[in-house]
């Protein structure tokens, strides 16, 4: 009896082992990895601005003894601006604290500024503005940023062109080797770029002889309005995949 347990016993430890054995076994052969391959795909798409936001200060000013005001200013710059078919509303105060802003002038009188945002769509708008306000004799305005109101919308459809152009160098390098594009095993976003969206900052300085430049819009000191654009705006996409061989 003493000696069918013992048996028993080592039975059991013999058919623990195999299952133990067998186990290591498998897991050893589910943690092999399955042959792989890795692509980035890119897309890149250039656009011409469509919001142009243009800094404009208005200072408080005497001329021939005469106080000039803010508020006389800002009334003949609107009339100027409907006269070149601006929106109004397209004009408003920089920012919540950009009311006024006391400098002093002499020793007797307070002179303010104000600091306005004007957005506009085009090139040609940008120099009629500048035209504008030299006729205002407003000399402190500048390019502060461009921007293209459909960005957002743009920086998706690239990410997706991107990731589609992974897909198909996988597929025609596989190709190459009679190997089949499996599922992907990881997706991920790399550095993704947009230029230039910001730091444009173009000042223009008032005089009658010398061309306004802005980037590359021209307005000659006689008037005229060259039709030309501003830089391009381009959006870069980089998706890195890993893709299984099937």
């Amino acid at each position: 009896m003493k000696h069918e347990m013992i048996k028993i016993k080592m039975f059991l430890i013999l058919t623990t082992l195999t299952i133990a054995t067998n186990a290591f076994g498998q897991t050893k052969v589910d943690n092999e990895e399955k042959p792989y391959i890795e692509v980035t795909g890119s897309a890149d798409q250039e656009v011409i601005p469509d919001e142009i936001y243009i800094n404009i200060i208005i200072r408080e000013k005497y001329v021939n003894k005469e106080k000039i005001t803010i508020e006389s200013q800002e009334e003949k710059l609107k009339t100027c601006l409907k006269d070149i078919g601006v929106e109004i509303k397209n004009l408003y105060l920089s920012d919540a604290n950009a009311d006024y802003v006391k400098v002093k002038w002499r020793t007797k009188d307070i002179l303010t500024k104000k600091d306005y945002t004007l957005k506009v769509s085009n090139a040609t708008t940008v120099g009629q503005v500048f035209l504008q306000l030299d006729k205002l004799e407003i000399t402190d305005a500048f390019i502060a940023k461009v921007n293209h109101s459909k960005l957002d919308s743009l920086k998706k459809e690239m990410k997706i062109v991107a990731i589609k152009a992974a897909k198909k160098k996988a597929d025609y390098l596989l190709t190459a080797i009679g190997e089949q594009t499996g599922k992907p095993l990881i997706v991920q976003e790399q550095e993704n770029r947009i230029t230039p969206i910001a730091g444009v900052n173009y000042r223009a300085s008032r005089s009658s002889e010398t061309a306004y430049n802005v980037d590359q819009v021209k307005v000659t000191g006689s008037g005229e309005v060259e039709e030309l654009q501003f830089k391009k705006i381009k959006i870069e996409a980089f998706i890195y995949v890993k893709f299984a061989i099937k």
